[in-house]
């Protein structure tokens, strides 16, 4: 499911002050990339592009090709890494602090990490998927 400009406005008025800001400049960032505006996906995450899935179990479904959730512990990173690439290294090197999961980067707060980088890291993973 996916909400409107106008819900979007409202999830964000809803967040700390703080999380407002940053999520209002990665929302404005994902927009650029994409060259699409955001949507508002369940679970709370803004996300762009479009990319449907099928798993070999036949499951399927429809998500974001990029996207991020502000959550109160760090900002929470979709879609940069769809599969391990040596070549984002580098890249990961100069960010700053950050972790890893299981297909998700996590920043605590953005004024600790490289805007550029991660701004390198969302137009590759836009493109990649274009």
């Amino acid at each position: 499911m996916t909400g409107s400009g106008e819900e979007i406005e409202l999830f964000l008025a809803g967040l700390p002050e703080a999380r407002q800001a940053e999520a209002r400049e990665l929302r404005a960032a994902l927009e650029a990339a994409a060259g699409q505006p955001a949507r508002l996906w369940r679970g709370g995450i803004l996300g762009v592009g479009d990319l449907h899935y099928r798993y070999e179990s036949g499951r399927e479904g429809d998500t974001f090709v990029v996207g991020f959730a502000p959550r109160t512990a760090a900002l929470v990173f979709y879609g940069l890494f769809p599969a391990h690439r040596p070549e984002e290294e580098p890249l990961l090197e100069r960010l700053g602090p950050h972790r890893l999961g299981k297909g998700c980067l996590y920043v605590t707060r953005l004024d600790r990490v490289d805007r550029a980088v991660l701004t390198q890291l969302i137009e590759k993973a836009a493109r990649a998927a274009a």
